[in-house]
């Protein structure tokens, strides 16, 4: 399933509006200015995924009914058979595919990460929660504020996500698992 990136700002205002959320009490409980956040709400600034967790939870939605528009269903267990994520590319180089986007009141969101090689390094960014990063083919480096620690397959980090970071792939493309907490 792919997304289309364009529709997530169209959500977000729909919802905001439902909820009769004024932008500027968005943006004040995003911590960003009202024109960073009317930004997001139109589709001229993308929106970093650690936002998009946050604007969920503010309007008490899944992270999925955001990306795709449908609510998860799921309640005892969901399937997600190869390639059938949720997908969405997010960055050059880098996408990923919701793995258990179909279950309800999720703690956790677990992602696929395909990483090419870029030759500049990826933003950092920061969130809430925990994160946990396995790496499936390739090398990745994790830069975790100003440490860079490179990954192959079979190996694999837990971390503190509100701590600026980020991963690139090195000498070639790179798979990885991540389990986000929030």
């Amino acid at each position: 399933m792919q997304m289309d990136l364009k529709n997530i700002p169209v959500r977000i205002k729909e919802l905001r509006e439902i909820l009769e959320i004024e932008p500027q009490d968005m943006a004040n409980q995003l911590g960003v200015s009202l024109i960073n956040y009317l930004s997001f709400e139109s589709g001229e600034q993308d929106i970093p995924i650690s936002t998009l967790y946050e604007i969920a939870s503010i309007l008490n939605v899944e992270f999925t009914t955001l990306l795709t528009g449908r609510s998860p269903k799921m309640e005892t267990y969901t399937v997600t058979r190869k390639g059938a994520g949720a997908k969405v590319e997010r960055y050059p180089g880098y996408d990923y595919a919701s793995l258990c986007f179909n279950f309800k009141g999720r703690d956790m969101e677990p992602m696929l990460v395909n990483l090419k090689p870029e030759d500049e390094r990826p933003s950092l960014v920061a969130h809430s929660g925990q994160e946990f990063n396995y790496v499936l083919s390739g090398k990745v480096c994790v830069t975790i504020g100003r440490k860079d620690i490179v990954l192959e397959e079979g190996d694999c980090i837990y971390f503190d996500p509100q701590i600026p970071h980020g991963q690139q792939a090195v000498d070639g493309p790179a798979s990885f698992i991540t389990v986000i907490e929030e």
